[in-house]
């Protein structure tokens, strides 16, 4: 058994996937843009993280664009039977990096396709809608257009299953109209917990939460509180961070990414530190601090 298992197991859509996984989103080069600066060592990521037992993976066509989806193919495709990858669209890249909303019909079309192509799939296991509304953080708009075309490409037998990213409440109970969402991705860690109600509502409903940046993303945490408690149980902030992701709900899965095989180890090694409640109520205090 991998350390990984010690943090459980959730279902997405039909597959049933461990709760720690990892992110391709860093796999690209500075600022998501181009290649890596190191592609032997992104290959050697992917292939780590699979050979400690993660068999949940995100990822995005966008990234890079095209970068991160080609470079999963090239580390391990054929892939494992377990192995669930979990993709993203609704937004495309600027030739100066920035991103740009992509919901047309051809635009999400397209997308898909070229997920497909660029992960070496004939069906893509989930699909993420990332919403567009406000780059920085949900907003609302209705994302019945962009998601009708996301469930006729399912129906068409090119996607398993569609989740949302992004995404307010009310945009929730607006897809669920249209298809059966598997997961909800948005921004969440020990800082940032606007997601705290709804995170709840999720767990009772069975439906899993996937947070992105769960250690900070592009400013990673910082916090004495943090450090102090990871120096009580001799592990790293980091650890610290995701172990109590983990303790926050059952239905959370953990996606943390880095391009390092040693912050990788780090990361996974999350899924065996216990959190004494003394130390959860500590953390729980840093989102008040935060605000």
């Amino acid at each position: 058994m991998s350390i990984i298992d010690q943090a459980g197991s959730v279902n997405l859509g039909d597959r049933n996937v461990k709760r720690l996984g990892y992110g391709a989103m860093q796999l690209a080069g500075p600022g998501v843009f181009g290649p890596p600066r190191d592609h032997g060592a992104a290959l050697a990521v992917l292939r780590e993280a699979v050979a400690s037992g993660v068999n949940h993976i995100d990822t995005s066509d966008f990234y890079g664009p095209h970068v991160t989806n080609q470079i999963i193919r090239e580390a391990l495709h054929p892939y494992c039977d377990d192995l669930v990858i979990v993709t993203k669209v609704g937004a495309r890249r600027g030739t100066d990096g920035s991103w740009i909303p992509a919901f047309s019909r051809h635009e999400l079309t397209q997308a898909v396709h070229d997920n497909l192509r660029n992960l070496g799939l004939d069906v893509l296991d989930v699909v993420n809608l990332r919403i567009m509304f406000d780059v920085h953080g949900p907003a609302e708009g209705s994302i019945e257009a962009p998601l009708t075309v996301l469930a006729d490409l399912q129906r068409q037998g090119l996607v398993r299953h569609v989740g949302l990213s992004n995404a307010t409440s009310k945009q929730i109970a607006e897809g669920r109209g249209i298809t059966e969402i598997v997961c909800v991705q948005n921004q969440y860690n020990l800082a940032h917990r606007a997601d705290d109600r709804l995170i709840d509502e999720l767990a009772r409903e069975g439906t899993a939460y996937v947070p992105f940046f769960p250690l900070g993303g592009f400013t990673p945490l910082q916090s004495s509180t943090l450090s102090n408690v990871a120096a009580r149980l001799d592990a790293t902030p980091m650890q610290v961070a995701l172990a109590w992701l983990l303790r926050r709900a059952p239905n959370i899965l953990l996606i943390p990414g880095t391009s390092s095989v040693g912050h990788l180890r780090e990361n996974l090694a999350a899924a065996g530190l216990m959190l004494p409640d003394e130390a959860i109520e500590e953390l729980n205090q840093m989102a008040d601090i935060a605000a």
